[in-house]
């Protein structure tokens, strides 16, 4: 029945092309968008998922940086508006396309897949304004989702890859007193979660969990991005939309050494860099954040740049530095696997500019 409702809600079952700014650009985008030419191939066509999402909007971007044939998708027509407040003109004249595909409906992301070197998956829900949140049936939605993302990507791909994003919610919320390091071999506790609400670590970690299932079931090369708190674009500027339904639970989080943040460019960033090291080994998961907040006034200033007043300090009734014990640190999250994967990818490149340099 829940699937049935899910399938209502689709009135396309095949991506619409929606229109360029300029005459050239559309026929460029007409020639490409339900097949892939061999100069896309070779210019490494790929699909961002949900480009009306602030994520999406910045992973674009580096990606159009980068060089990249760039296929974005939406779920509804009305979000095209809103994608180009968050991309500029020029930014979405280089577009390959524009196409409009169902998360619930296969058989669209399939359409809209078609003959990509990857995708990069962000979310499957957007709430720009902040208004309905995220309930329990959305992290359902989320996980639904993943599995029709990861098995499109497989039936339609040119080459089977995918960087999902996740989050380090996926991976801090456990019943257990765990000390230690946090890193990307932990899983957050879905059950802990259900029964305190805690609806979009949920849906990140059954989503996430059922994208690996379904990528070794289809033989797709997955690797996942786990983001802290985005930033827009430093401390403590978060971004308002996706923080509120990312705090539900904050309080805890910072009192337990967990609650770290990254700048949204780095965060899109470190996907384009994750996907270009697949071809030099880069796989599983990879928990991306630059910061912890662990003091008081970092967390005032926070909540105060969020207007949510004492929902994470607890109105000043923390230590001036959270989670310690005798002096030590009962909770540590490591990034390093990220970290030693930035560094490797920014060698590669500084060894390509030399050789072009030297030639």
């Amino acid at each position: 029945m829940i699937m049935e409702n899910c399938r209502e809600e689709v009135v396309l079952s095949k991506p619409l092309l929606l229109p360029s700014f300029k005459e050239e650009q559309q026929r460029k985008c007409v020639g490409n968008a339900f097949g892939s030419s061999l100069n896309a191939r070779e210019r490494k066509l790929v699909c961002v998922t949900s480009g009306n999402s602030y994520l999406s909007s910045h992973i674009v971007r580096e990606l159009l940086a980068g060089g990249y044939l760039v296929r974005v998708t939406i779920q509804k027509e009305v979000d095209f508006g809103v994608m180009n407040e968050l991309l500029r003109d020029e930014e979405m004249n280089q577009l390959e396309s524009v196409v409009v595909a169902k998360m619930g409906d296969l058989d669209s992301l399939c359409d809209a897949f078609r003959g990509c070197h990857a995708v990069f998956h962000t979310s499957s829900f957007i709430d720009i304004h902040g208004v309905s949140g995220y309930s329990e049936w959305m992290a359902f939605l989320e996980t639904e989702a993943a599995r029709n993302v990861i098995e499109a990507c497989c039936r339609a791909a040119y080459v089977k890859r995918c960087v999902f994003t996740s989050s380090l919610l996926a991976s801090i919320w456990t019943d257990d007193d765990r000390t230690g390091i946090i890193d990307e071999s932990c899983w957050s506790d879905e059950e802990f979660c259900r029964d305190r609400k805690l609806w979009l670590a949920m849906g990140k970690t059954a989503a996430e969990k059922v994208a690996w299932s379904k990528s070794q079931e289809m033989k797709v090369k997955l690797v996942t991005v786990c983001p802290g708190l985005l930033m827009a674009p430093s401390f403590p500027n978060a971004h308002t939309e996706t923080s509120v339904p990312y705090l539900k639970g904050g309080r805890m989080m910072l009192q337990r050494g967990v609650l770290a943040t990254n700048d949204i460019s780095k965060v899109a960033k470190a996907h384009v860099h994750v996907y270009e090291e697949m071809d030099y080994g880069a796989c599983g998961r990879y928990f991306c954040f630059e910061r912890v907040v662990r003091r008081l006034d970092e967390a005032i200033q926070l909540e105060n740049n969020l207007k949510m007043h004492g929902q994470l300090s607890g109105g000043g009734n923390l230590p001036s530095s959270t989670q310690e014990t005798d002096g030590e640190i009962q909770i540590s999250l490591s990034n390093s696997k990220l970290a030693k994967l930035m560094l490797r990818a920014s060698q590669r490149s500084s060894c390509k500019q030399s050789s072009l340099i030297a030639a």
